[in-house]
């Protein structure tokens, strides 16, 4: 299970079951893309309650900008990302991109791509699946959406196994026929 990638919507139970892939490792480094924000109380304790539930012998990253993960990507060991949806979010924020023409995120997405590309140790990905719904009203609604789709089928071709999350059940999703009509 070299690479890995965990799509589900909101509570769906993607997190949970990412963090049972490695769940038997004797040392997992969990690097935590959603930023604290002194503001929001709510915010601060679902991140708490996330750390609350993982095993103590894993180590925790907290990134703080969108380039620290391809950097913690960069190291070595057994990773689980969680999760992708808030680290794009954070990279929108970082460089001003949410009313800035489409492609502003690009580089960021492309250096993360070629990072996760470069890994032959476990890596778990947990990411939203947000293209189920209704086009978002907004603009940047519509961009995140379309940003994370796309992140998310270029990390599927990437991965040795892809798992849709629906409602706490979980379908491993066939290769890709890459083409092939249907017989």
């Amino acid at each position: 299970m070299p690479r890995t990638l965990v799509l589900g919507g909101a509570r769906s139970g993607k997190s949970g079951r990412a963090e049972a892939l490695v769940a038997d490792e004797s040392s997992v480094r969990y690097v935590a893309t959603g930023r604290r924000d002194a503001g929001d109380a709510d915010w601060a304790d679902r991140i708490d309650r996330h750390r609350d539930r993982r095993p103590a012998h894993w180590t925790t990253v907290e990134i703080a900008h969108h380039r620290d993960l391809a950097t913690a990507l960069r190291t070595g060991g057994v990773t689980l990302v969680d999760d992708l949806g808030t680290w794009l979010a954070g990279a929108f924020d970082d460089l001003q991109a949410w009313d800035a023409p489409r492609g502003a995120v690009t580089a960021a997405v492309d250096e993360l791509v070629a990072a996760v590309a470069n890994r032959s140790d476990t890596l778990v990905m947990v990411t939203p699946e947000v293209g189920l719904s209704v086009v978002p009203e907004s603009r940047a609604g519509r961009v995140f959406r379309d940003e994370i789709g796309a992140l998310n089928a270029r990390l599927a071709d990437l991965c040795d196994r892809v798992e849709l999350v629906v409602a706490g059940r979980t379908l491993v999703l066939p290769e890709p026929d890459h083409g092939r009509s249907p017989r």
